[in-house]
C-alpha cells in the first residue's frame, strides 16, 4: 500500500469516527461558495429523487390520480414522524373520493376523520363529540368505513399544537374548503402562498378545546407558519417536482427548486448538529434539505466513502500525499 492510499484510509477512519456528530462540518463550511453550492445542488437532487420514488408508489396506489396522491401525502406530512403510518392508514380508510362526496358538509368530513381514527374513544364526551359519533355511524355505513384502533396512535410526549386530534380537525376544514387542491399546490411560488393555502383554522368547537370533551381557554386552532413551511418543503415542492417530471414540464420542476430557495431553512436536531460541528448555517430550505440529506443518508450510517463531501476530502488527502 503506497503513502497516498495509507493517508486516504487514515482520513476515512477519522471521518467515520466523527460521522455521528457531523464532525466534517468545518470542512464543509471551508468550501468555496461555488463548491458548496454545487454540493448542495447535487444533494438536493438526490433527496428529491428519493422522495419522488415515494410519490410514485403512492401515485400508483391512487390509480394515477394526482388529487388522491396529494391527499395521501398531506396526511403523511401532517403530523409527527411516529404517527406517519397512522395518518396514512386513516387516509386509506377515509379515501379522498369519500371526502369529496361529503365536502359541502364540513361537519361530516370531521366526523369521518375522527370516527375512523378511533381517537374519540380516548376522551370524555360532550354534545359535540356525541354528535360526531352519531354522524360517523351513519357515514361509516354509507361509505363502508372501518374505524382504526386508538392504539395505532402514539400520543405520549406530543406537543398540544401537534396533537393528532387538532391536526385532524384542521385537515377536515382544509379538505372541505376546496376540491382543486393540486391546482392550488402547483400555483404556490412563495412562503406567503404556502401560508395562504395551509394555515387553516379548525372549526369553531376547537377554539375552546385542545382535546375532545375538555373545555380550555379560547384560542384559534390553526396550522401555524412553521408547520405550513414544513408542508411546503415536504409536500408542495416535492409534488411540484414529481408532477413536473411526470408531465415533462421543466418549468414546474424549476419552480419547485425556486420554492425551496424561498422557504425558510428548517430548524431541527440535524441543523443543530451541523451548527455545533462548525458547519455552515443554511440560508433557506434548499440548503437545509442538502444538510439533511448529508446527515441522514451519509453521516448517520457512516457512509463517508460514498458521501460527496467525504469523497472530496479523501481525494484531497491523496493529492497531498502524492505531492509530498
Amino acid at each position: 500500500m503506497d503513502e497516498a492510499e495509507e493517508r486516504r484510509l487514515r482520513m476515512l477512519h477519522r471521518l467515520e469516527a466523527g460521522a455521528a456528530t457531523c464532525a466534517c462540518g468545518e470542512r464543509l463550511a471551508a468550501l468555496s461558495t461555488l463548491h458548496r453550492s454545487d454540493l448542495c445542488t447535487a444533494l438536493v437532487f438526490d433527496r428529491l429523487g428519493r422522495k419522488m420514488r415515494l410519490v410514485e408508489e403512492l401515485h400508483a396506489a391512487c390509480d394515477r390520480n394526482w388529487n388522491r396522491t396529494f391527499y395521501g401525502l398531506y396526511f403523511r406530512t401532517l403530523g409527527d414522524r411516529q404517527n406517519q403510518e397512522a395518518y396514512l392508514e386513516l387516509a386509506r380508510r377515509v379515501p379522498y373520493r369519500v371526502v369529496l362526496r361529503e365536502r359541502l358538509t364540513p361537519h361530516a368530513v370531521e366526523a369521518m376523520l375522527f370516527g375512523a381514527s378511533g381517537l374519540l374513544d380516548l376522551y370524555p364526551h360532550d354534545s359535540y363529540t356525541l354528535d360526531l359519533g352519531r354522524t360517523f355511524v351513519h357515514l361509516a355505513s354509507k361509505h363502508d368505513i372501518r374505524p382504526m384502533e386508538a392504539s395505532a396512535w402514539e400520543l405520549a410526549g406530543i406537543r398540544p399544537a401537534n396533537h393528532p386530534v387538532l391536526r385532524l380537525a384542521e385537515a377536515a376544514e382544509f379538505f372541505a374548503r376546496d376540491e382543486f387542491v393540486v391546482d392550488r399546490a402547483m400555483a404556490c411560488r412563495s412562503e406567503a402562498d404556502i401560508r395562504r393555502l395551509f394555515c387553516t383554522e379548525a372549526s369553531a368547537y376547537w377554539r375552546t378545546h385542545h382535546i375532545p370533551g375538555s373545555p380550555a381557554d379560547e384560542s384559534p386552532k390553526r396550522i401555524g407558519a412553521f408547520k405550513a413551511n414544513i408542508i411546503g418543503i415536504n409536500l408542495v415542492a416535492v409534488l411540484q417536482y414529481a408532477y413536473g417530471s411526470y408531465t415533462g414540464r421543466d418549468a414546474l420542476r424549476d419552480n419547485a427548486l425556486a420554492l425551496l430557495e424561498r422557504l425558510p431553512a428548517e430548524q431541527n436536531r440535524y441543523m443543530r448538529a451541523w451548527r455545533e460541528a462548525g458547519g455552515p448555517q443554511p440560508r433557506n430550505a434548499f440548503e437545509s434539505q442538502a444538510l439533511l440529506q448529508l446527515a441522514t443518508e451519509y453521516c448517520a450510517p457512516r457512509r463517508c466513502a460514498a458521501c460527496p463531501l467525504g469523497r472530496r476530502i479523501l481525494r484531497r488527502a491523496e493529492q497531498l500525499a502524492s505531492a509530498e
